[in-house]
C-alpha cells in the first residue's frame, strides 16, 4: 500500500523522466477530484495528500540510503494540484468548465516541472533536507512558485486581451 501511495499508483515507476510522470499523472487525477468534490474539496484534498504523502515517504524511505528516490512522486502530486489552485478557484468564481481554462493547465504543468527540475532558493533548500518533510516540501514550494506563475500570465493575457 505504501508503494501505491509514494509511485502514485505506478506512475513513478514510468521512464525516463518519473517526476514528469507523476505530474502528467496528477492532471487528471485532480480533474476527478475537482469534478467529484468541487473546489473546496480539491483544495482540501490537495493538504491530504500532502500528508499522507509525508507519512508515506516517511515510512518508504526508512532507513534506506536515498531520501528521495526518483520513483517517488507523490510530492509531484501535492506541488502539481497547488500549480492548479490557481486554475480550479478561477473556474470555480466565473462558473467556467475546469477545463476551458486549458492555458493555466499547460501553464501550471510547465512551471511546476520548471520550478521542481531548477530548484531555485527555497525550493533547493527544501530538497537539501535530506528527510521526508524536505522530498513534500520542495514541491510544495515550487508549487506555490507556479502557482504565482500562473496568477501572473492569467493577469498579462486577460491584460492583453
Amino acid at each position: 500500500m505504501i508503494g501505491v501511495i509514494t509511485t502514485f499508483f505506478g506512475a513513478g515507476r514510468l521512464r525516463p523522466a518519473p517526476g514528469t510522470w507523476g505530474s502528467l499523472a496528477a492532471l487528471p487525477a485532480a480533474l476527478g477530484v475537482f469534478y467529484a468534490i468541487g473546489v473546496w474539496g480539491f483544495l482540501a484534498a490537495t493538504v491530504a495528500v500532502f500528508f499522507i504523502g509525508w507519512w508515506a515517504t516517511s515510512v518508504h524511505t526508512q532507513g534506506a540510503e536515498d531520501h528521495d528516490p526518483s520513483y517517488i512522486v507523490i510530492d509531484e502530486v501535492a506541488g502539481q494540484w497547488i500549480a492548479l489552485w490557481p486554475v480550479m478557484i478561477g473556474a470555480h468564481q466565473v462558473g467556467a468548465d475546469v477545463t476551458a481554462l486549458w492555458p493555466g493547465w499547460v501553464a501550471a504543468f510547465v512551471l511546476f516541472r520548471l520550478f521542481d527540475i531548477t530548484k531555485p532558493g527555497p525550493i533547493g533548500w527544501a530538497d537539501r533536507r535530506g528527510d521526508a518533510l524536505g522530498v513534500m516540501l520542495d514541491d510544495v514550494i515550487a508549487g506555490v512558485f507556479a502557482a504565482v506563475g500562473v496568477v501572473i500570465l492569467a493577469g498579462l493575457s486577460h491584460a492583453v486581451m
